[in-house]
């Protein structure tokens, strides 16, 4: 887990960067690229809750957008240590299929989950599911 800790400090920094003037819930995101690189995402929130976004799809989105596509590891840093949503969970299944995930405890950094995407959500729904044209 050690060779974690640069992701899991990125993601409880990244909270600062979180928008979240309703729920209160801040949380942050740090996925590692294949090539080292660390992408940040916060959750960010609006009046209109549908349009809210949570900080693993922001980080997973911005690493996409700026050419990134591998992915080792996400770091997910929230109150709790809480799991991702499912919206999230199926993000996560498309494109960073491979990373081990760490759920990390904000309020407590040392109380640290790994898991994987295959154990959140099992019987996954990809583009492999799809026909093929």
């Amino acid at each position: 887990m050690t060779e974690n800790i640069a992701i899991i400090t990125e993601a409880i920094n990244a909270r600062e960067n979180a928008q979240a003037p309703y729920s209160k819930f801040r949380v942050g995101a740090a996925l590692l690229t294949d090539t080292g690189k660390i992408i940040h995402g916060a959750n960010v929130e609006s009046a209109s809750y549908g349009l809210s976004c949570c900080a693993e799809r922001i980080a997973i989105f911005k690493a996409l957008t700026e050419g990134h596509t591998v992915f080792s590891a996400l770091a997910i840093a929230s109150p709790g240590g809480a799991a991702p949503c499912g919206a999230c969970r199926q993000i996560i299944a498309e494109y960073a299929p491979k990373a081990d995930i760490l759920l990390v405890d904000a309020d407590n950094p040392n109380s640290i989950h790994k898991t994987t995407i295959s154990t959140l959500l099992p019987l996954q729904f990809t583009a492999n599911n799809l026909p093929s044209n």
